[in-house]
């Protein structure tokens, strides 16, 4: 009999005692293993701890700062090594790590980078391409090729042009510049990454994550952008059992403005 495959899960929350309930709801739905999760908006004393054990995730590694950013990663499995990243000397809860099952889970959240896609006259921009870059050297100068490694996150850039809504017209919008998708290309070139939803659904094939709460009618307009990602090492690609983006869950109210994504690991041999 064949085991059941390990699943993974990532999901803006954007505050995570807000959506408390949702979370459950996306736990029994997904029966996932494994829910990193970003923009929890908790620090660690007012993070729901018990109530998320309660739904099945005893095993929990938490960083957070007030309202202001937060990560966590929440897993039915025991947890070791957990480990949290202070990039570019700013202790703002953007990256935090744990093993799972020999795997070393990342939850990451590059930060937006504010409107103006200029490094001299927007401090904001030109501390997202440093963040991605110190997030490249982290994983180029503490991991090897062999590891077995997820990275799962809210990393603020479409690469493709399939993953915005209009290509031409998002290539000087923050979050799918030139300049962005080439620094997102150098953290992908760091280990090899695979992204795991793009071996799945063909790289000129639309799929998107994220759409502004600006829009009255979110879906009928359908401007989105996938900035939501799960990348694996080379180790993992052969276990890529399936990916899905749980678009309908931008329904569910209050609304994230991100949805969650969800990988299916094969069992390993």
């Amino acid at each position: 009999m064949n085991a059941a495959p390990l699943v993974i899960a990532s999901w803006n929350i954007n505050s995570v005692r807000k959506r408390i309930a949702q979370l459950e709801r996306l736990a029994e739905e997904t029966n996932a293993d494994i829910i990193c999760l970003q923009e929890t908006k908790a620090n660690v004393e007012a993070f729901p701890t018990a109530e998320i054990a309660a739904m099945g995730y005893p095993h929990q590694a938490v960083s957070g700062f007030g309202s202001y950013n937060g990560m966590a990663i929440l897993s039915k499995l025991p947890l070791t090594e957990i480990n949290r990243y202070p990039h570019c000397d700013r202790n703002d809860a953007r990256h935090i790590s744990a093993t799972v099952a020999d795997i070393s889970v990342h939850s990451l959240y590059i930060p937006a980078g504010g409107d103006l896609a200029c490094v001299e006259r927007n401090p904001k921009f030109a501390h997202k391409l440093k963040f991605v870059d110190a997030v490249a050297d982290h994983f180029a100068g503490n991991h090897g090729y062999r590891d077995a490694i997820v990275v799962a996150g809210d990393f603020n850039v479409a690469p493709l042009p399939a993953d915005v809504w209009d290509h031409v017209k998002l290539s000087r919008i923050v979050t799918h510049t030139p300049i962005e998708i080439a620094a997102l290309e150098r953290m992908k070139r760091s280990l090899q990454f695979i992204d795991a939803l793009r071996e799945v659904v063909p790289e000129n094939d639309p799929v998107f994550t994220w759409w502004s709460y600006r829009a009255s009618d979110w879906q009928a307009a359908n401007k989105g952008r996938r900035l939501d990602h799960i990348w694996v090492t080379q180790p993992l690609k052969a276990r890529i059992a399936g990916v899905e983006v749980l678009t309908d869950i931008r329904h569910w109210t209050p609304p994230s403005d991100h949805v969650p994504v969800i990988l299916k690991l094969s069992a390993g041999e």
